[in-house]
C-alpha cells in the first residue's frame, strides 16, 4: 500500500463521513431541499481534518516512541520508516489548509459559529496527540470523539443546512454517531493496551483494564441501536427504529472482543465497527425518507 494512504488511515474515514451525512439527511425534515454545495464543502473539509489528525498522530506517535516493534495493529508509516517525520508533519499542515479553504463556502453562508467550530477542530487535530496535554495520551480520546465526531459534526452539519441550532433529535443523532465512532477508538485501544502501557499512553483501557475496555465497547456498540428503539417508542414513529437493525452486528462485535484476547484479529473488528457506522447511516437515511 502507498505509505501516504497508509498514514491517512482510510478505514477511519467513516467517522468523518457518517456524522456529516446523518446531520445533513436529518435536516430535510426541516428544510425543502439539501444545499448540496454546502454539503460537499462540509464533507470534504471534515475529511481533510480527519486525515490531518491521522497524519499528526502518525508522526507524533513515532516521535514519542508510542509505535513500537510490538505493535499489533496496521503498520504506521512514520514509525516503520516509510515516510520521514518532517514530510508527514508537512502533509498534516497541508490538509489543515485544505480543510480551511474547503470550508470557505459554509463560513460565508453561516458565519462565526462555523468559524469557531472549524478553528477549534483544526487545533484539536494536532492536540489529539500533540502539545502539552495530548488528549489521546491522558484517556480523553473517547470523550473527544463523542464530542467532535458526534455532537459537533452532526449538529454543525444540521446548522449548515438549516441555519438553526440543533434540536433534540439532532443532539440524539449526534450522540449515536459519536458512540459508533468511539467503537473504532475503543477497539484500537484494547488491541494496543499492552504496548500503550509501556510507552506512557494512558488510554482508558490502560487506566482501568481490559474488562472496562470490553464494557466500554459493548456500550458504544449497543447503545445507539437501543436509543433508536427508545426514540421510536417515545415519538410513536416506528421508522425511527430502523437503525436498531445494526444491533445484531453490535452484539457480534461485543461477543468477539469478550471472547478473544487483544491481537491482530482486532484489525478485522475495526473494519466491522466501520461497517456498523455505515449501516447505521444507511438505515437512518431510510428512516428519514420514510418520515418525510
Amino acid at each position: 500500500m502507498n505509505p501516504w494512504i497508509l498514514a491517512a488511515r482510510p478505514k477511519t474515514l467513516p467517522a468523518a463521513i457518517v456524522p456529516v451525512w446523518t446531520g445533513t439527511v436529518l435536516a430535510i425534515l426541516s428544510v425543502p431541499d439539501i444545499a448540496w454545495g454546502l454539503f460537499f464543502s462540509t464533507l470534504l473539509s471534515c475529511l481533510c481534518i480527519q486525515v490531518a489528525t491521522n497524519l499528526f498522530n502518525d508522526a507524533i506517535d513515532s516521535q514519542k516512541g508510542a509505535d513500537t516493534a510490538a505493535r499489533l495493529g496496521p503498520v504506521r508509516a512514520t514509525a516503520a520508516g516509510l515516510l520521514p517525520i518532517r514530510a508527514v508533519w508537512t502533509g498534516a499542515l497541508v490538509f489543515c489548509v485544505l480543510a480551511a479553504l474547503l470550508a470557505w463556502p459554509i463560513l460565508q453562508a453561516r458565519g462565526w459559529p462555523l468559524l469557531a467550530i472549524g478553528t477549534v477542530s483544526l487545533i484539536l487535530a494536532w492536540a489529539y496527540t500533540g502539545g502539552p496535554f495530548p488528549l489521546a495520551y491522558v484517556g480523553l480520546g473517547e470523550l473527544f470523539v463523542i464530542l467532535f465526531f458526534g455532537f459537533i459534526a452532526v449538529g454543525g452539519s444540521w446548522f449548515v443546512q438549516t441555519g438553526s441550532f440543533p434540536d433534540r433529535t439532532a443532539l440524539l443523532v449526534g450522540l449515536q454517531t459519536g458512540l459508533l465512532s468511539s467503537v473504532l477508538l475503543a477497539i484500537n485501544n484494547l488491541r494496543d493496551v499492552a504496548e500503550d502501557a509501556t510507552t506512557g499512553k494512558r488510554t482508558l483501557a490502560v487506566r482501568f483494564g481490559q474488562s472496562f475496555a470490553r464494557l466500554e465497547i459493548a456500550v458504544f456498540c449497543l447503545l445507539p441501536g437501543l436509543l433508536s428503539l427508545v426514540q421510536a417508542w417515545v415519538t410513536g414513529e416506528g421508522e425511527w427504529a430502523l437503525p436498531a437493525l445494526t444491533l445484531p452486528l453490535g452484539v457480534w462485535l461485543t461477543r468477539a472482543v469478550s471472547l478473544n484476547p487483544p491481537g491482530p484479529k482486532y484489525n478485522a473488528y475495526l473494519a466491522l465497527g466501520a461497517l456498523q457506522m455505515l449501516l447505521f447511516a444507511g438505515l437512518f437515511t431510510l428512516a428519514v425518507f420514510r418520515l418525510r
